[in-house]
């Protein structure tokens, strides 16, 4: 076992350092946690299957801007209650009404 010894001065200074990013940290995320407590995000995967159709679907869903998204980490989400929304109103593409497939 090493043992490293350095002065209290620079230790306290370390500690508040510490006490300074970690309440910089919760305020930040705090501001966000009501995003995420109050709408339930789904990825790409959910969403076809709760809407049952195909990956290529929902991109043109989303190219159309018929189904709002965010995107994280390259990672695409969707607010359940907008999913639920173009359900409500009916898939606006279907293989009947305008020529898309659902490949």
């Amino acid at each position: 076992m090493e043992v490293i010894a350095i002065q209290k001065s620079a230790l306290d200074g370390m500690t508040n350092e510490l006490k300074t990013l970690l309440e910089l940290t919760e305020s930040t995320t705090r501001k966000f946690t009501s995003i995420f407590k109050e709408e339930k995000w789904l990825d790409n995967q959910e969403v076809c299957l709760m809407m049952n159709i195909t990956k290529r679907t929902l991109q043109t869903y989303k190219d159309k801007g018929l189904l709002p998204y965010s995107k994280l980490n390259r990672k695409n989400y969707y607010k359940r209650s907008d999913v639920k929304a173009l359900l409500e109103a009916g898939q606006p593409y279907n293989i009947k009404d305008n020529g898309f497939t659902d490949e």
